[in-house]
């Protein structure tokens, strides 16, 4: 039946094609419903399934301004030509011929900025992107890791990736960055999409306190079996875990195969992220100011953790869309230093001592 459907809208769309451009001013425009398109269709043009479209539709209208024009279009509207956006990453002028949505370049903008600022509401936001704010489910995160991959007391995994923008005038920066951190079912848990692509994943962990705060707290209250995992682009500390830089141990070989095999969860969702929203991929280049860039991004989170949690397929990542994904990236080695002046770093002594403990636990295993 899928084949058939996707014939006969094949055959419709072959028809369309055959129609008149139409021209607003003579106030005549045809459109065609979306809901019409087979699932498989729709969920290609749009990622999102039928009900998680009229689902998003709900969500977000309470952050959606009325339009006082009588030319406006609907949300609906609106919600498909920046789903179609997000999805293959075309830019609007070709998105706003489209045979489902007869509009202009100019309203094709408008319908983009107008859902990705609902998206960005701090209501909306923090409803779907957000790290864990009990036991209860800092316990549920790390039992479904261990499960998982065998690696004990993971709550999360952090990586950086780069967006490609078109470089601001009188900037250098080429690409924004954003860190983010994931659970095992790659649902994102956080993400900083605030700064350029050259700064290091150190720098916007850091800055990213929030949760840094919640993972120290933590840690000072005596819950010590609660860890990230991250690369060696960041400093190793006791509530976060990276490879050794060097081993000499069969203890410290298995850690760093296992720690990098479980860490490789973040690349996995990077990867499903841009192949389902390729628009961030970078050969597609987003023309907008890093500001609204940092916005998309935040915008295809959201919609990404729908997705995770109505457990919509992951689209094909090897198909003839996607030449290359960025499986994140590794900025140098963070230097293990444990001093601090003349003072030794006691977090990073610590650190040392719960990594050797993991390893040598999991060696003997």
């Amino acid at each position: 039946m899928d084949n058939f459907n996707d014939l006969a809208a094949l055959y419709v769309m072959n028809m369309i094609e055959d129609v008149p451009a139409c021209n607003p001013r003579h106030g005549f425009s045809v459109k065609y419903d979306p809901f019409t398109q087979c699932d498989r269709l729709f969920l290609k043009n749009y990622r999102l399934t039928k009900d998680l479209v009229r689902q998003l539709i709900t969500l977000i209208t309470p952050y959606i301004e009325p339009e006082r024009r009588s030319s406006s279009i609907k949300l609906s509207e609106k919600v498909f030509l920046a789903l179609n956006f997000f999805a293959t990453g075309c830019y609007q002028t070709p998105i706003g011929n489209n045979r489902y949505v007869a509009v202009s370049q100019p309203t094709v903008s408008r319908a983009i900025n107008c859902v990705v600022e609902a998206l960005n509401h701090p209501r909306v936001l923090n409803e779907w992107v957000k790290f864990p704010n009990n036991m209860q489910k800092i316990k549920k995160i790390r039992n479904e890791f261990f499960i998982n991959t065998q690696f004990p007391g993971v709550v999360g995994c952090i990586d950086c990736t780069h967006i490609a923008i078109v470089p601001p005038k009188n900037q250098n920066a080429e690409v924004p960055e954003y860190i983010y951190i994931c659970d095992s079912k790659l649902y994102i848990l956080s993400v900083n999409a605030k700064f350029p692509g050259s700064t290091a994943d150190s720098h916007i962990w850091n800055s990213s306190t929030d949760i840094k705060n919640i993972l120290e707290e933590l840690y000072r209250r005596g819950h010590k079996g609660i860890y990230l995992l991250g690369d060696s682009g960041y400093a190793l500390r006791p509530w976060l875990l990276t490879p050794y830089s060097e081993t000499t141990t069969n203890e410290e070989e298995k850690y760093n195969k296992m720690q990098m095999s479980t860490r490789s969860i973040i690349e996995r969702c990077n990867g499903v992220l841009k192949a389902r929203f390729r628009c961030l991929l970078k050969h597609r280049v987003l023309h907008y100011t890093p500001n609204k860039s940092g916005k998309i991004v935040i915008a295809c989170v959201v919609l990404h953790n729908m997705c995770i949690l109505a457990k919509i397929p992951v689209p094909d990542m090897n198909d003839e869309y996607v030449e290359e994904i960025d499986f994140g990236i590794i900025n140098n080695d963070y230097p293990e230093d444990c001093t601090r002046g003349r003072n030794v770093n006691p977090e990073l002594v610590e650190s040392r001592r719960i990594r050797d403990n993991i390893a040598r636990c999991l060696y003997n295993r």
